[in-house]
Formats: structure tokens, sequence, C-alpha cells
């Protein structure tokens, strides 16, 4: 539902009159980009209004603040931090947050103060190098508006926080802080703003502002698990696992002094300095500037790191201040909680949980450093997860909804959503209707499924026009054909995934569009919706073109005699093979284990799950071989890698939480528990248990209440919510 709002948008005066570019595009049309002005990138604005409130208005039960701001903001309400959003999106559909402040005020004089940034980078992170940039807000008492947005607001540009380089893809700059520019005590009541300027008012927006169905982050801080001193102020500080936020220090020093902070996922070989230039093309390295006096240190955006390493004036820096301010969606750590005979198994789904929390942010990211990118295929995983970890349906919602909004610019849906960076992968819009149906199946919303549907028959009439005679897919050009991630890891796929992609017909994109067109049946016949069923003559084309009678097993393409895992994998799972051929692919399985990628290793087990292999599921999910969650925590992982190992990709992040795919297929799979009806209404209860787990206990909060289980030398103790039915083999 849109925002009618009383308020003005207020925008900073360099950008007032700047033309606004349309950045939307195929991502295979050539377009031409003007360069973005350099002094308006990595702009930081500070916005303020003084108000007093009487005990009328102290006396109302509910007071709140809307705020929505381009690129970002965060809020401070005198002095104290508030909160920071909005979720990125695009003009047409822009967040803004509802923001409880009554706790924060006080009767009589208060500040309301907000850091505006705007980066100005064309990127997955931001939806920003659009020189849309401003703020709206109101506040609000029970029905009494009490203050908005308009030209009694003072304004000024801050220059305390320079860019220094680019790095990731584009992602984000390394900050340069200088504590002598500093607007000090900028956010009290107390500060003096009389030199600063009013704000201007936008004459006109082109915003459609939609309150943001997800709430606000998690804010906190942390204190490290060990600071160690490297020598005269020289300071190696481990937080013990790998986070996502912001390293904060406090110092005193000589006006002028400089400060180096570098921060990392892992440390140097000697592990006497942190890897700040990081394999996943990340360069952190941010830099400071005392003032004098006693200066607060923090960066404005985040990163994701576990170390930090500080240089300094030995007697400036204050070792007991060194915390991180840890920022992702808020996650009920009991909301969630395995624990096994299998001490491997705990560690993980330890380091999965912890990929998913800190890879959780206003979106689902594919990594917090190097991207920062809600990427459609890694939904796939990430969502699954995140709705059992957390018990908490909204971000995936609003993923799925953002991904089918993005049909205005490609009816096929694009693969990147939110930001500017315009990518496309057929994989992972085939992979869009299923993503819906997972969640109908946790949530029971009817009329989400119903809202979203005609996205669903678009996206398939997309894929159509590339259809031969036979119902299968050939020459998909306009969009990258994935198959997986790295491409060393594809099994030597053999079929040219250039892009575009090569001419011909290939396995994969056929098994994932049979795939597509199987669930939107299931979500026609959920809605009753008339239609023509063509799966079964897609899948009799599917086995003439690629099945290979003789070995039993699928080829890569109609050229190809080359059986890769991913060419029999995605068949076994759509119920494609012939009957005589699973025990076949099974075997072939087994033999490969995991010859691809951490992304693909979840429809690996799925598969097996489809055909009743829970024994082969669990051998892979417990090894510990090089390509196994086992070699990730013999390399230190706290959380889950990119890829298996360190080495295994040329830009390696350690926290990805696309390799997250334990976590769906323990609970479901192994220990059996899934819903029975949407929503939870029913719970199927099928455990397969491997043979060497003598106990194990599993709290899993749900809609409709907690889930309890716990297993003991062969004796269960069980807890469902009451009135719901328990179905069991």
């Amino acid at each position: 539902m849109t925002q009618a709002w009383q308020a003005s948008w207020l925008t900073e005066r360099s950008f007032t009159n700047l033309k606004k570019p349309y950045l939307f595009h195929k991502e295979l049309e050539e377009v031409e980009i003007e360069p973005h002005d350099p002094d308006l990138q990595h702009h930081h604005w500070y916005v303020r209004r003084a108000i007093s409130l009487d005990s009328q208005v102290m006396n109302e039960e509910d007071i709140w603040l809307n705020l929505t701001a381009d690129d970002y903001y965060k809020l401070y309400i005198n002095g104290e931090f508030v909160a920071q959003g909005p979720a990125q999106s695009d003009a047409n559909h822009y967040y803004f947050n509802k923001i409880d402040v009554r706790s924060y005020l006080k009767l009589g004089e208060n500040a309301i103060a907000v850091h505006v940034y705007y980066q100005g980078l064309l990127n997955r992170a931001y939806n920003s190098a659009d020189y849309r940039q401003g703020l709206i807000a109101e506040l609000w008492a029970g029905e009494n508006l009490l203050l908005k947005t308009d030209g009694t607001w003072k304004v000024k540009r801050a220059q305390d926080n320079q860019p220094g380089i680019k790095f990731g893809y584009d992602t984000q700059f390394t900050e340069n802080l200088d504590a002598r520019l500093t607007n000090r005590g900028w956010t009290e009541i107390s500060y003096d703003d009389s030199e600063w300027d009013y704000a201007e008012a936008a004459e006109r927006t082109d915003y459609t502002f939609v309150q943001q169905p997800t709430p606000l982050l998690a804010v906190y801080k942390k204190q490290p698990a060990h600071v160690k001193r490297l020598g005269e102020g020289h300071f190696l500080i481990d937080f013990g696992s790998e986070l996502t936020g912001q390293f904060a220090m406090s110092a005193h020093g000589n006006g002028g002094d400089p400060v180096h902070i570098f921060s990392g996922e892992e440390l140097m070989t000697g592990d006497q300095a942190v890897r700040y230039e990081m394999r996943c093309n990340c360069l952190y390295h941010d830099q400071w500037t005392l003032s004098g006096d006693i200066d607060y240190f923090e960066t404005y955006d985040y990163k994701a790191f576990r170390y930090v390493e500080v240089q300094g004036p030995e007697e400036a820096l204050i070792p007991d201040s060194f915390h991180a301010v840890v920022r992702h969606y808020p996650l009920d750590e009991e909301s969630c909680l395995l624990h096994s005979s299998d001490v491997r198994m705990n560690q993980i789904f330890d380091i999965c949980k912890n990929g998913v929390r800190y890879g959780s942010q206003e979106n689902y990211v594919d990594c917090p450093s190097r991207e920062k990118g809600q990427y459609l295929g890694d939904n796939t995983i990430i969502g699954h997860s995140h709705m059992l970890l957390s018990g908490d349906l909204r971000l995936y919602r609003k993923a799925i909804e953002q991904f089918a909004r993005s049909s205005f610019v490609c009816v096929g849906i694009m693969a990147v959503v939110p930001g500017h960076y315009m990518q496309e992968i057929a994989d992972f819009s085939l992979q869009w209707p299923q993503q819906l149906l997972t969640y109908y199946r946790y949530s029971g919303d009817k009329a989400f499924l119903q809202e979203m549907y005609p996205f669903a028959e678009g996206l398939l009439q997309h894929f159509t026009q590339f259809e031969r005679e036979d119902g299968l897919l050939k020459d998909v050009t306009d969009k990258w054909n994935l198959v997986d991630w790295p491409q060393n890891l594809r099994d030597n796929y053999d079929f040219e995934l250039s892009r575009p992609v090569s001419p011909g017909c290939h396995n994969v994109i056929n098994a994932l569009y049979i795939g597509c067109v199987s669930t939107v049946n299931e979500i026609r016949d959920l809605l009753h919706v008339d239609y023509e069923n063509r799966l079964p003559q897609l899948k009799m084309s599917f086995i003439k073109a690629f099945y290979d009678k003789e070995n039993g097993l699928f080829t890569d393409s109609e050229q190809s005699t080359h059986h890769a895992l991913h060419a029999n994998v995605l068949p076994l799972l759509y119920h494609i093979a012939p009957e005589e051929s699973v025990t076949t692919i099974v075997d072939m399985i087994r033999t490969k284990r995991f010859a691809c990628g951490v992304y693909f290793s979840y429809f690996v087990m799925k598969a097996l799950a489809e055909v009743a292999e829970y024994a082969l599921i669990y051998d892979l999910l417990s090894a510990d071989d090089e390509h196994s969650w086992g070699n990730m925590l013999k390399e230190g992982a706290t959380t889950c890698f990119e890829a298996w190992g360190k080495d295994q990709k040329w830009n390696t992040s350690l926290c990805h939480p696309w390799a997250s795919g334990p976590v769906p297929v323990l609970i479901e799979d192994i220990i059996g528990l899934k819903p029975a009806k949407p929503g939870w209404g029913a719970i199927a209860f099928r455990p397969k248990l491997p043979a060497t787990w003598t106990s194990f206990s599993l709290q899993l909060n749900v809609p409709t209440g907690t889930i309890r289980l716990q297993y003991e030398n062969g004796e269960w103790n069980e807890s469902f919510p009451p009135g719901i039915a328990v179905i069991r083999d």
C-alpha cells in the first residue's frame, strides 16, 4: 500500500536540477551511461531539526517516525543511535520505515538528526548512481502530525568522511575519516547549527513510497574475543568468528596523527597480520586522522570480517574501546536449535546458520563483501534456509516480490535485484516459481500466490520464444546460461556457455525449464486455473534429445557424449529420468560425489531425497573430502564459504549463504520435518536418521508454534504445537 505524505522531500542543493538517468535495461542491450560526477559520490549529508514536546504529547502511547532516504540513512535522536535503512528498491516502489521512537524522546527539547548517504556507484548493493538523493520524514503521536520535513530543517554536507578506493565489484569505498573536520555533537540538542543552511524542499519527485514489509536491522555491539599487541601502537583484534558490520574504537592523540585500520576474513601466513587485500577482491584498509581531542572511529558502510589490525601512535590508541557494531536481519537465536551426537554435523549446521545470519541484511546477499547483491538463484537456498532458521517468512516474501517487480525490465525476470547492476541468468529465472511455491508451502499465503501467479505465467511466456518444434529450448541468448559456478566446478559440462550462449540445445537449461513448467502447473492446480498440460510431451522430448539409453545416463547436449553430474541430477530431481536410469544416476552421484559447486550441491541432495537415498545424502553431508563442508571446517570456517575451499575459486568469499543447503536438507530430509499442508497446518514427520546418531535435539519455530524433538538411544520425546495434525510413516 502506497503512502501519502504531508512532508516534503528534501535534497542537497547539488542534486536539485540534475537529470535522473534511466539505468534499467536488458543486460546485453547496448546502452550509453554518462560517467557519474565523482564529487557527488560517497556523499554524506547531515540533516537535523529540534522539536519541543509537551506533556500531552509525551503521554501518547504511540509516537513514531515515518522515514526514508536515498540511498540510505542512519537516525539519531538526542545523540542516541535509533535505526538505519531503508531496504533498497527503485523509485517506483521505494521503501520507508515506520520507527517506534517513543523511548528516545523526552519532555522539552529534542533533536532529530539523520545522516544521509548517497554512494553514487552503479552496483548490486544500492539503487544509486541515478542522482536521486535526499530524505522525507514525518513524526506522529497518535493521530497528530508533530513534525514534517520542510524548509525549517537544517542541513550540511559532511566533509569528514572522504572516499578512498573502490573495491569489490564497485561495491563500496574504503573510508578516510578526518576527525579534525567532524561536526562533533551534531546529533545532540545542544549543538549550534546556526551556521548550517536551511533545507530546500523538492518541487516534485517521482517516488512511490511503500512501507517496508520487513523489520529494521538488528544493530548491536560485540566485544573482541581476543586482542593481541603486536608491537608499539600495533594491535590484532579477533572477534572469534566472521561477522558483518563496522569496526569501532576511540583514540586520543595529537591533531593530524594517522591511524590505519585493516580488516579481513582471515590472517596472513604466520597469523601476525590481517589479509586485508582479500581473496574476494576487497581492500579493507580504512584511514583515520585524529583531531587532538578524544575521537571515535566508525565507518558508515559495513564489511564482512573477523579480524582487525590497528596501527597508530601508541599513546593515542585505547585498546579497551575496540569493538564491532554488528548488523544483520533480526534472528532469534532460539528460533532454530539443532544438536546431534555427530560433532562435525553440529559444526556444519553452525557455519551454515552463521552464513545465513550475516548474509541476511535488508535483503539476502550472495556475499556481504564483494557484491552485497541479492541473486535470484542464491535465494532458492538462502530463503529456504532462512525461513527454517528464523521462523520469519517476511524477508523471503519481499525477495520474491522484488524479483517479480523486475519484470518491468524483462518479463523473464532479472537475476539480481535490487541495485542498478543489470544481470540476467536464465537458470535463476526458471527457479523463481519454485521459490514462490516453497514460500506458499511454508506460509499458506494463498492471496500472495494469486498475486504473484501472473508473473509466473509471464516468465514462461518469455521462454517460449526460444522453443523449437519439440518444445525444448535452444539458443537462449538473452540471458546467461550458468549451469553452475565457478566454472571449474561444472564437472566438465560439455557445452559452450559463453555470453551469449553458443548455438544449440543443452541439457541443464531444459531440465530447469521442465522443472519450471511442472511448478507452474502445480500453482495453476492450487489456484484452479485451467491449462494445457505440456509436461508429458516436454519430458518425452528431453529424453529423446539427451538420454543415452546404452549407458543409462543423460548427456550434456545433443552433440555431446559426456555425462556431467549436473546433466543427470536435474532429470532425477524433476522426475524426468526413466525408472531404469535411477539406479545408474544414483551410482554416478555416489562415485562423483559433489563434482559441482556448493550452489548446485543443494540440487544434488534434494534429487537424492526424491528417490529416498538418505544414507547417501548424509554421507555427502558429513564428509571431509575436498568438496565438502567438512573441508571448510578444516580450513577454519566460521561461516559457510562460497566454494568448498578457499583456493577452489579465484575470488572466494568466506561468507556466502548459498552454501547453506545442509540446513533445509537436515531438517526436511534427514530429520524428516515438513509442512504437510500449506502454512504448517499439518506436519509430516518421517525421520531418516543415520545409524551413527545416538542422540539429537531440535527446536524449530513455525507460524503455528514451536516444535521440539529429542532423540536418545532409540527413544523419542516430542512436542508439537497444539491442534496440529502430525502425519507419520
